[in-house]
């Protein structure tokens, strides 16, 4: 299967899984929120990769390998899937507080948490646009050069920065504060992440360290 085609069934299989999480568990098609949220993600990443598959195919490959299978190290492996349980739960629990009326979000923060979904989006596009290396598995690859500047000038993972700002605006876009409480271990998992691919990123990619002591945080400046 070629990248162009693997990304389109890819696509798909994210309607289906979006359905899957968010009506079913809501019990209705009934969910405004839920469409509007689809419909910033749908916009946010269908164009960037139609661009990629056209201009940069070498891009989109490495952003296509993903998953579990696709991680070389054990424990990202691990990783990986207590990601997607993360984040399947939130998506799950958001839709059930919808459904029972659990919280009482006001339209005005709905839309919101629509816009910190798009802005991190958008801040992970940018950094895959800034590090064309940036691919969705830990690899190191043999012509790979150190990235230090733009975005990586200020954390040294941004796009996990972006998935960070991710985790608080799904929930609210999708009509919940219950949800917002799987950001905790979300944000457990996303450092154990960052943590096991720093050892990764230090042994085989060149000058990572120096970097490590140019730019002090991980994920939040000032923070950590």
């Amino acid at each position: 299967m070629d990248t162009s085609t693997k990304a389109t069934v890819t696509s798909l299989l994210g309607l289906v899984y979006f359905g899957v999480v968010l009506f079913l568990p809501a019990g209705t098609f009934n969910y405004w929120q839920a469409w509007l949220f689809i419909a910033v993600f749908t916009a946010m990443t269908g164009g960037h990769t139609i661009y990629w598959a056209l201009r940069r195919p070498e891009v989109l490959r490495r952003r296509m390998n993903a998953g579990p299978m696709a991680e070389t190290r054990p424990a990202q492996k691990i990783i990986v899937i207590a990601v997607y349980l993360c984040s399947s739960a939130m998506f799950v629990v958001s839709a059930l507080d919808h459904r029972f009326g659990w919280s009482d979000v006001p339209i005005p923060v709905v839309l919101f948490g629509d816009v910190l979904v798009a802005i991190a989006l958008g801040i992970g596009m940018l950094v895959v646009q800034q590090n064309n290396y940036a691919a969705a598995n830990i690899t190191v690859e043999p012509d790979q050069c150190l990235v230090s500047t733009g975005l990586y000038g200020f954390v040294r993972h941004p796009m996990y920065f972006g998935a960070l700002i991710m985790m608080i605006g799904v929930p609210l876009a999708l009509d919940s504060y219950w949800g917002l409480f799987l950001i905790i271990p979300s944000a457990i998992v996303l450092g154990f992440r960052i943590v096991d691919e720093e050892k990764a990123l230090e042994q085989e990619l060149s000058g990572y360290h120096e970097y490590t002591q140019q730019v002090r945080h991980r994920l939040v400046p000032g923070v950590w």
